[in-house]
């Protein structure tokens, strides 16, 4: 594929690079150690993933972390089938046998006990403890362990422990830079230039807030919503209220603050 094409990114696991991320990748891949990607919502950690499994030509399997998420949803349990008691897989452990790349989105979410499975693979051992079925794994070659999650929105209740983190090679990402940003938002979008560029300098105006209390800013997955239904027909002004600024907050306050942002970037019409 040639990457330097405006529609390179409509393939939905091309990634354009913001500097060396792939390469390390491909290293701890090639070490077989496992990655924690820490970065903001949507700056392009899942689909960094996602490129790197069709680039090493592995399996990917995705869970995405909740507070009801525990150990056993991952490595598997008894289920009664047709009267009889069968054990059946949970998501990491088919990565395990299989030699797929496992990614956990977002795993301070998670119950604490995830911890008892991830620890054995993230060190030496590479192996996944199977307590009901008393199975002790050894993870086929290729399988590959990647957590993620978000510094910025995380808090003392949950945060990632030093005895975790630290079986980790570690990546930070962050929004791309604008030109790079607006190139995704065209490519992602079908937008034009211009409007890939008004979307990203809207972001980074947003992004500039320091006087009001968000959990989140603009991310590069909210321009390209919103540039799609711009290129959808809608007026930008209304795509980027709908797709960005009501994302943000529920606050009629905050959200009449950021209008005030959008029409100094954007102008009224938009």
């Amino acid at each position: 594929m040639d990457r330097t094409r405006p529609d390179a990114l409509r393939d939905p696991c091309a990634y354009l690079a913001q500097g060396g991320e792939c390469e390390l990748f491909a290293q701890a891949y090639a070490a077989r150690l496992p990655l924690l990607l820490k970065g903001p919502t949507g700056c392009g950690k899942t689909r960094l993933v996602e490129h790197m499994a069709q680039r090493l030509g592995r399996p990917l399997v995705t869970v995405s972390g909740h507070d009801d998420l525990g150990a056993a949803d991952l490595t598997g349990r008894h289920l009664i089938v047709g009267g009889d008691t069968r054990w059946c897989d949970g998501p990491l452990t088919q990565a395990v046998r299989q030699g797929a790349i496992f990614y956990l989105d977002e795993v301070v979410e998670a119950r604490k006990d995830i911890t008892v499975v991830l620890h054995p693979l993230a060190d030496d051992r590479r192996q996944l403890p199977l307590e009901r079925t008393g199975e002790l794994l050894d993870a086929a070659p290729g399988f590959m362990l990647v957590v993620s999650y978000n510094p910025g929105y995380q808090n003392l209740l949950k945060g990632l422990k030093p005895s975790t983190r630290q079986r980790f090679v570690a990546l930070t990402l962050d929004y791309p830079a604008p030109a790079l940003e607006a190139r995704i938002v065209a490519s992602e979008s079908g937008c034009g230039d211009a409007v890939a560029a008004q979307l990203v300098a809207l972001a980074q105006a947003l992004r500039r807030l320091t006087d009001h209390d968000l959990e989140e800013t603009a991310s590069t997955r909210l321009l390209v919503m919103a540039a799609r239904l711009q290129a959808g027909g809608m007026a930008l002004s209304d795509a980027a209220h709908h797709a960005v600024l009501q994302a943000l907050t529920d606050d009629c306050g905050t959200l009449a603050a950021l209008h005030e942002v959008q029409r100094a970037v954007l102008g009224d019409g938009g």
